[in-house]
């Protein structure tokens, strides 16, 4: 309970602080964040290589899935962090899960899912804002 508490909290502190810096980009920071939160899993699972090929590819698809964020919408992002929570979620069924911290996948889970229903929400806003103004 407490990896989910903290997790939200640091999800929420995350939206706050791009919010507080009007002058950044913030469909490229949420999808900079994007891409690093799945090379993560990388300097995680260093040590065996057989789970470095996994989240090596995991990383890489994440980091595609942040370019087209970027070059697409916001919607694109959203969706690329509800998947990389349900990566989190998947990745203990996995060779190597033992690599990763322990909660780190009810953490990390927490703030993609909290990032990513911000990102929905504010991407509705935004086109009911154009469509009504």
């Amino acid at each position: 309970m407490n990896a989910a508490i903290i997790g939200i909290s640091s999800g929420i502190l995350t939206i706050v602080i791009i919010a507080i810096l009007k002058m950044l980009d913030k469909q490229a920071m949420y999808a900079l964040i994007l891409s690093g939160i799945g090379f993560l899993y990388v300097g995680f699972t260093w040590t065996d290589i057989p789970t470095l090929i996994v989240t090596s590819i995991q990383a890489i698809l994440f980091l595609l899935v942040a370019y087209f964020g970027i070059k697409k919408n916001l919607y694109f992002l959203a969706a690329g962090y509800f998947l990389h929570g349900l990566w989190d979620i998947a990745y203990v069924q996995f060779h190597g899960s033992n690599l990763i911290p322990p909660h780190y996948d009810i953490f990390c889970l927490s703030i993609d899912f909290t990032i990513g229903l911000y990102l929905v929400l504010l991407k509705y806003r935004l086109t009911n804002k154009n469509v009504i103004g």
